[in-house]
């Protein structure tokens, strides 16, 4: 990535956001700790002015770094203007994008950076989008040399990362790892804000087109090394961590697959299969949230129930809504837990007609996952993407998490800003 004759190494797009702010305000704090020589020039973009200095007059104030807004550019543009993205794609080495729901407002800025040889990472959680992107530009942003790289904020960095590590720390050949997502809330509980749950709506009651993008692939299966990895029912009780789980429908899934895929076929890694599962707790919790997610499933088929659910989200999301987000206490209250079981086998001993004979678990611990973990995740996977480069693929293209820092140091990063990776027990059966 050529860095010169760009007056930004870094523009954090949508940052006047609700994701965007807590984003500016994680790459602040991150060059804030670093020497005053090594800092990189940075920059906010949106459309307002006003709304970017307020955002970063607000990240001074929490920082007490009150020189903040007059060492942070300012660049204007907007979504449906493209000449204006292009112009802040030519300032930068790499776009932060942070404007969402991505599946309407993505692409043009892929296309700008791509077209103007500028890198991007977002935190899209949308597998649509994220395939759709790698099938339409992943060899134009080869021929650029730029990485564009999805996913990369709790959407999914814990867990593609997560499955790495597990094979990592694995004395033998991992083949097989099932997670299990666990959110810790205070008192006050958990809440999502407008623009997550929009993606989620539209997310879902879209499927169809995904089941055409994947088809209209014709991609070769990924070979299955070892035993199958069978599928839990849609609820079941995991002893191990003694709850009951559901399976995790986020982006987990799409973008790990798609790393073993990357790896296998370009690395030559053996491929690890995946599945992914959310503790939901007790047989009180299992009924509440069959109910709610069975009402939910059911209007996002058709047009009226998506616009029904967009327009009173507060009586589709049963108290988990709210069009400002959540509070300061909430999120000071919440974590996540990512808890991984592997299995595999020992080096020498045959997969061939033969059960797996180690088994492993690790662990995957940060703070509140959507506004906390994700401006970490985005702003690390940010440093690593701009101070690794001899570690990233060659060439550029379009990437998953997993893909693009599969052998940078992104998960020491992680582990020195409160996202700790952890093994949790190593056995052989």
């Amino acid at each position: 990535m050529a860095t010169e004759q760009r007056p930004f190494h870094l523009v954090v797009f949508g940052a006047s956001g609700f994701t965007g702010q807590f984003v500016t305000e994680e790459v602040a704090r991150e060059l804030v700790t670093t020497e005053q020589s090594s800092r990189l020039p940075w920059a906010v973009a949106g459309r307002s002015k006003e709304k970017l200095q307020q955002v970063l007059e607000k990240a001074a104030l929490k920082l007490g770094r009150p020189t903040l807004p007059s060492e942070v550019g300012v660049i204007i543009c907007d979504i449906s203007n493209p000449a204006s993205l292009d112009e802040m794609a030519k300032k930068a080495v790499l776009v932060l994008n942070c404007v969402g729901p991505y599946r309407f407002y993505g692409e043009p800025v892929v296309k700008a950076c791509i077209e103007n040889g500028t890198s991007c990472i977002d935190i899209c959680g949308e597998p649509q989008f994220l395939e759709l992107m790698h099938a339409k530009y992943h060899e134009k942003a080869a021929e650029k040399g730029v990485y564009i790289i999805g996913s990369s904020g709790f959407d999914s960095i814990p867990a593609d990362l997560g499955v790495l590590y597990t094979r990592n720390q694995m004395n033998g050949t991992l083949t097989a790892v099932e997670s299990f997502l666990t959110i810790h809330s205070g008192p006050e509980g958990l809440c999502i804000h407008d623009g997550t749950w929009k993606s989620a709506v539209y997310g879902f009651g879209d499927k169809g087109s995904l089941r055409k993008l994947r088809s209209a692939s014709s991609l070769k299966p990924v070979p299955i090394v070892g035993s199958k990895l069978k599928r839990r029912w849609p609820v079941t009780y995991c002893r191990e961590l003694n709850s009951y789980s559901i399976p995790f429908l986020g982006s987990d899934m799409s973008v790990v697959k798609r790393t073993q895929r990357y790896l296998h076929e370009n690395l030559e890694d053996s491929p690890v299969q995946y599945a992914a599962y959310v503790t939901v707790g007790g047989i009180t919790s299992v009924i509440k949230l069959m109910f709610a997610g069975l009402f939910f499933l059911f209007f996002v088929k058709f047009s009226i129930g998506r616009h029904l659910l967009i327009k009173f989200p507060w009586l589709f999301s049963f108290g988990y809504f709210s069009k400002q987000g959540p509070t300061q206490k909430q999120m000071d209250d919440s974590s996540f837990t990512m808890t991984f079981f592997g299995q595999g086998y020992s080096h020498g001993f045959s997969v061939e007609k033969n059960k797996p004979n180690i088994r492993i678990c690790t662990q995957v611990k940060g703070p509140e996952a959507g506004y906390v973990a994700t401006p970490i995740a985005m702003v690390q996977a940010a440093m690593t993407l701009l101070n690794d480069a001899s570690d990233l693929p060659k060439g550029g293209g379009v990437f998953t998490p997993g893909a693009a820092f599969s052998r940078t140091k992104l998960i020491d990063r992680l582990n020195q800003h409160g996202i700790e990776f952890s093994v949790i027990s190593s056995s052989e059966v």
